[in-house]
């Protein structure tokens, strides 16, 4: 992601800031690894200590970060030697990486959210026990009608137990200017951004809420 961003043309910039949350399950608690990224609509230059942010409906083409991400994931694959299992057809057909504008803070994080501290099912979705069949609700993907689905006990269990995460696995990192060892602090960060859209540190008397409206081009400082 940042050296297609880092282009004048796009953002500009050399750190990124962004967080990933770890999901493994689907709806019916089948295995369904993928990490949601929330990133900053915009990059810091460390050259110049400068904002540059983002526009407000783009931040990089797809289309390269899609074969970028293709040739990194390879060079992973490959260091962690399973390269040969993956169908060599995998590495030939095109990639889609998703990136797209939710809008402000509340939207980005308002889905990625939960998945930081509820497990795959909860109480709430568990219709009955009954004759070691567990019944539980479901929806299927793009609809809001509950549909139940039955298992065999075991079966469930080990459904469930299939998403809990190895002691010191971290659910949620954070990178660039939002990693805590960065050596640019986010106070610093947020006040190049106060100064690139005007809010001036002298202005005392102005109280400006420290929580940033993230990945809508802007970062927005409701008073």
């Amino acid at each position: 992601m940042q050296k297609p961003a880092s282009d004048e043309r796009h953002v500009g910039g050399d750190m990124p800031g962004f967080f990933g949350v770890l999901h493994t399950w689907g709806r019916t608690l089948e295995v369904h690894p993928h990490i949601h990224y929330i990133v900053a609509g915009g990059m810091l230059s460390t050259k110049d200590r400068t904002w540059h942010p983002s526009r407000i409906d783009f931040f990089i083409p797809v289309e390269a970060l899609s074969i970028i991400f293709r040739a990194k994931f390879r060079e992973e694959m490959k260091a962690a030697g399973i390269l040969h299992e993956i169908p060599e057809s995998g590495w030939k057909i095109a990639w889609n990486v998703n990136c797209q504008a939710v809008g402000e803070s509340s939207a980005s994080l308002k889905y990625p959210a939960p998945y930081v501290f509820k497990v795959a099912i909860s109480n709430g979705r568990i219709v009955k026990l009954e004759d070691r069949t567990v019944t539980f609700r479901t929806k299927k993907t793009k609809s809001n009608r509950w549909r139940t689905m039955a298992h065999d006990v075991i079966e469930f269990m080990r459904r469930f137990l299939q998403h809990v995460l190895p002691t010191g696995l971290m659910k949620v990192r954070y990178f660039g200017f939002m990693n805590p060892r960065c050596k640019v602090d986010i106070e610093t960060i947020r006040g190049l951004i106060e100064l690139s859209y005007g809010f001036f540190l002298t202005q005392a008397e102005i109280e400006i809420n420290p929580w940033v409206f993230w990945f809508n081009g802007k970062w927005n400082f409701p008073r």
